[in-house]
């Protein structure tokens, strides 16, 4: 019974670390906390595409129920997936554009994902019909969009580089040291 459930622990950790949405750089992955729902938010990716345009991907977890049953629920009514399927959500990612100057963003994808890193039901804003057309709008302040685009654009780079610490000033007198007598 022990080598069945330390195989099927492994086979588990494997197809997990195998899945596409667990393929990040890890030195790009930024903890953002958690934001006013008490849902918790990463940055996983950000940089400029081969054609120059900036973009950033964010991963939001579902760490307040009472917005992740709102989700299950939308999922389930609006796209008709099965409450199993609905309800097996954990996280959802959201792919970002800017314009050149970081001041506006559009969504390009949003999708959602189950505990193992399978896609439960996504939507790519392509423009290939209305419904996902791409639509830029003025990034919110202090917002993960807002967040994505300064490191998508390197200001945030800019100000994560290590600043050098002044230089101590050494001291000629040597620190004493106290010696405490043993009680009798």
């Amino acid at each position: 019974m022990k080598k069945f459930a330390v195989c099927a622990l492994l086979i588990t950790l494997i197809a997990a670390m195998s899945a596409p949405s667990f393929a990040w750089d890890a030195a790009k992955q930024k903890a953002l906390g958690q934001d006013k729902n008490k849902m918790t938010w990463y940055i996983l990716d950000y940089g400029k595409d081969a054609n120059g345009v900036p973009f950033a991907v964010s991963r939001k977890y579902y760490t307040n129920t009472t917005i992740k049953n709102e989700t299950i629920e939308l999922l389930m009514s609006k796209f008709g997936l099965s409450p199993e399927k609905a309800g097996s959500l954990y996280f959802t990612e959201y792919g970002y554009e800017y314009t050149p100057d970081g001041k506006q963003f559009a969504v390009t994808y949003l999708k959602h994902y189950d505990m193992l890193g399978n896609e439960i039901h996504g939507t790519v804003y392509d423009g290939a019909t209305e419904a996902t057309a791409k639509t830029f709008s003025p990034i919110p302040a202090g917002s993960t969009p807002a967040k994505g685009a300064s490191y998508a654009v390197g200001k945030a780079a800019a100000q994560e580089a290590p600043q050098k610490a002044p230089a101590k000033k050494s001291s000629t007198v040597p620190a004493k040291r106290v010696v405490r007598a043993k009680k009798k």
